[in-house]
């Protein structure tokens, strides 16, 4: 595992690198409140845990009939590689393997009928862009990652917290490029933007001075920062209120060194009991790290199991053999976060939501009434175990899970059918529908937005959002 350089500390605070903020910030670029009006809120904090690559719901939280691994066995009979588990509400099923979700599925509500949006030949990068965003790529103006909306809204809920973190995604992997694209605050401004955390185990590294190096020296270092970015790409090019708010980003982090809610990025604080419940990888110790963080004040959070193409749930092959993998990686992490949350009296306040881009079918790319071009190569006939398993992109119908944050609890929403295409029947809920329930959960009202380019530009698109108002309690 390479050792993050921790000379960038102060680079680390803000998404989006001076280029990248020149290029999408024109001279004269300020974001202005079209309304200040919230609603009463049931959450104060969101967590989301991502899980990169397109997660399959029929092999997760929407099992169907089960098909074990024989040589010769037809694909096109394979709905679930896995069997199906009880879970704590009796009406719910869910696939083996999550055996510790399922025993804490009556804290929260479980959605079927996520439907991903229609956008053409399918890109992950593309699809993953839409979700955090709300919005399909491209966008004339560079769209604000939702974490990014809720940070300048609500702002910290602790002055000295970052209300943005993001916590194990890397850019030096594949597609990097086009997941820094969302990965930011867009024209809201850096101060807004992500705290970015790609190894939770070395968070504290994050919050230090380089080893070795004195305050007063770390301090003049963080002068000449800020005086670097006075000379920027920005300050030539972009507009004073981008350029403010990176100084304000970088403010904020330095204001973080000698807060005692530091204590919080640094695991080697928490009881090895504690730690080893979570230690399953960089994902389980994310979702430990959101959790001390959430304590702390931070306002939302991203983990992520990391999206790299191919890896991961990015299944194009060894579908089975790779969740069967995955699987015991993501299931005491997130039942622990909900358990813990709820013991130190959080989990009502703080919204939980488990998502991916879109879901895997064996046989149809994109929707069944709108299908692409595959991807991938099916055989007829599965002879060998690489190929049994979801391996094509499938959007007409995916798994939420959300808990605590005003969210009923061992409710289920939505149908899918129960043989292929096993797609949405009943009470699909689309982006611009989930994010304003997200948002409502916030008091976040679906048509707050800002002025920029002499045009509105809202949380949902075009303000139309409509949240889900059977979901909460």
């Amino acid at each position: 595992m390479p050792t993050p350089t921790r000379r960038d500390f102060l680079k680390t605070a803000s998404a989006a690198t001076l280029s990248a903020l020149a290029a999408g910030s024109p001279r004269g670029l300020r974001a202005e409140l079209t309304s200040d009006v919230l609603l009463p809120a049931t959450a104060d904090a969101v967590i989301v845990l991502w899980m990169g690559g397109g997660m399959a719901a029929t092999e997760t939280f929407d099992p169907k009939r089960y098909t074990p691994f024989e040589p010769g066995v037809e694909s096109n009979r394979i709905l679930s590689t896995f069997p199906t588990i009880d879970t704590a509400v009796d009406n719910i099923k869910f696939s083996a393997g999550l055996e510790k979700t399922a025993a804490v599925m009556d804290r929260g509500t479980l959605i079927r009928s996520y439907r991903a949006g229609d956008l053409g030949f399918i890109l992950h990068s593309r699809h993953q862009y839409h979700w955090h965003t709300g919005y399909a790529p491209p966008q004339t103006v560079a769209a604000p990652h939702i974490g990014a909306w809720i940070s300048k809204t609500l702002g910290p809920r602790d002055p000295v917290v970052p209300a943005f973190i993001d916590i194990g995604q890397r850019f030096d992997v594949g597609e990097g490029e086009e997941l820094k694209a969302f990965h930011q605050a867009g024209f809201l401004g850096t101060e807004y933007g992500p705290f970015l955390l790609p190894y939770p185990d070395q968070a504290v590294n994050a919050i230090r001075p380089p080893g070795g190096m004195s305050a007063e020296r770390f301090k003049a270092r963080y002068e000449a920062y800020k005086k670097l970015i006075a000379r920027s790409p920005v300050a030539e090019h972009g507009s004073d209120y981008q350029r403010e708010s990176l100084e304000r980003s970088v403010d904020n982090a330095y204001r973080l060194l000698s807060s005692p809610a530091a204590k919080a990025f640094d695991l080697s604080e928490e009881p090895k009991e504690s730690y080893d419940k979570y230690n399953t990888g960089r994902f389980g110790l994310g979702c430990l790290l959101a959790r001390r963080l959430v304590e702390v004040g931070a306002r939302f959070i991203e983990v992520t199991t990391e999206y790299i193409p191919f890896k991961h749930w990015d299944t194009h092959d060894n579908g089975h053999t790779r969740l069967s993998e995955l699987k015991p990686e993501i299931d005491a992490p997130i039942a622990q976060l909900i358990l813990d949350l709820e013991a130190r009296g959080l989990l009502d306040r703080t919204l939980v939501v488990l998502a991916s881009e879109f879901s895997r079918d064996m046989m149809t790319e994109g929707k069944p009434d709108n299908q692409v071009k595959d991807q991938v190569e099916v055989p007829d006939v599965v002879n060998e175990l690489k190929y049994y398993g979801m391996h094509r992109h499938f959007t007409d119908a995916g798994c939420v899970l959300m808990f605590g944050g005003g969210v009923k609890k061992g409710f289920l929403y939505g149908k899918t059918a129960d043989e292929r295409p096993c797609k949405t029947i009943e009470n699909p809920i689309q982006i611009e529908a989930l994010h304003a329930t997200i948002y409502r959960a916030l008091g976040i009202p679906a048509n707050h937005g800002y002025e920029i380019e002499r045009r509105p530009f809202y949380v949902t698109k075009d303000g139309l959002g409509e949240p889900v108002m059977e979901l909460f309690g």
